[in-house]
């Protein structure tokens, strides 16, 4: 080989060695978190998430990427479209709205999902053991809950005869069969109580307005806490026990709730994100039951009642609120 042809195949070899570095280098997964809630509420749970990662070995830019998305109810569908054509290697979803946008977004974008309650009975997998489909997660109630609701409720108001519980129509079917189903051996008539947008809630729960002989219960739902104020409101002008699926209810003044340590969940789903990225299928991986619970009463808002809060209730609480 002449030297001319020599040097000139060096050049080329030079020149085309940066562009073979750079596609030989392993591309940085990606997972998209999605939340029904602002950024500025959203802070806490993200905090959560990600202080979860360096234990299993990842580091936020560097070794993975994480993109947050907030999808307020209007802009639900538009934001979840995005968010798939971004092509994220794993989703992150809380709460039902989102998981069935996601759900009819992508049937091959392995998603996790928290704060879904009977994800069986709503279609998101087929069994808790065996999801298989592109979906697995955590659970956030079990339908024996809404019996505890009700007792709960009962325990604090030894009058109560009538019990609202408000819903989304057809969102948690299992939980409101329990309530349903324990309701008449506690003496109480229960009302299902369907509302499809915030507008509604004035109308239907003053349509059982029967002041403290009627209770509320509000079902697990993203969409429900963040019309909390407005509930919250109501439930005190109208002279209504109410309780709560978390404890951002009587942090802003509701009665009491009992439910999962949502936190609790988000930083656990990190490490089914993190089996995901290193090659485990959904399908594979079993649907996880709650298992941190937490029971918080305010009692400021049971005053405003005139409720005395029966000992046996103080008792069990993990927070009391004064």
């Amino acid at each position: 080989m002449k030297r001319r042809d020599f040097m000139a195949m060096l050049a080329g070899a030079a020149a085309a060695a940066p562009s073979l570095a750079l596609a030989q280098q392993k591309r940085i997964p990606k997972v998209a978190v999605l939340l029904a809630t602002s950024a500025a509420e959203g802070a806490p749970l993200v905090r959560v998430f990600e202080s979860a990662w360096p234990a299993l070995g990842w580091i936020n830019g560097k070794t993975v990427q994480i993109d947050y998305h907030w999808a307020p109810p209007a802009l639900l569908l538009a934001t979840v479209i995005d968010m798939v054509a971004s092509a994220p290697d794993v989703i992150l979803v809380a709460g039902l709205p989102i998981l069935t946008a996601v759900q009819r977004a992508t049937q091959t974008i392995p998603t996790v999902f928290v704060g879904i309650s009977d994800p069986v009975g709503l279609g998101f997998v087929t069994s808790l053991a065996h999801p298989g489909g592109n979906m697995t997660g955590f659970a956030n109630f079990e339908p024996s809950i809404g019996g505890k609701w009700l007792e709960t409720l009962k325990e604090a108001v030894p009058d109560l005869n009538r019990v609202a519980v408000l819903r989304f129509p057809g969102t948690q079917p299992t939980i409101m069969r329990a309530i349903e189903a324990n309701a008449p051996s506690l003496g109480i008539q229960c009302v299902d109580c369907t509302i499809r947008g915030e507008d509604e809630l004035n109308a239907v729960l003053g349509s059982v307005d029967g002041g403290l002989n009627t209770g509320i219960i509000v079902m697990p739902d993203p969409l429900l806490a963040s019309f909390r104020a407005t509930i919250i409101d109501l439930a005190a002008r109208q002279r209504h026990p109410a309780i709560y699926p978390v404890r951002v209810f009587p942090d802003k003044g509701g009665l009491m709730s009992y439910g999962v340590d949502f936190p609790d969940q988000v930083r656990r789903s990190a490490s089914y994100v993190d089996r995901i990225l290193k090659g485990a299928k959904p399908a594979d991986l079993p649907v996880q039951a709650p298992t941190r619970f937490e029971f918080v009463i305010n009692l400021k808002a049971a005053k405003a009642l005139d409720l005395i809060v029966p000992a046996t209730l103080l008792t069990r609480a993990d927070d009391v609120i004064e």
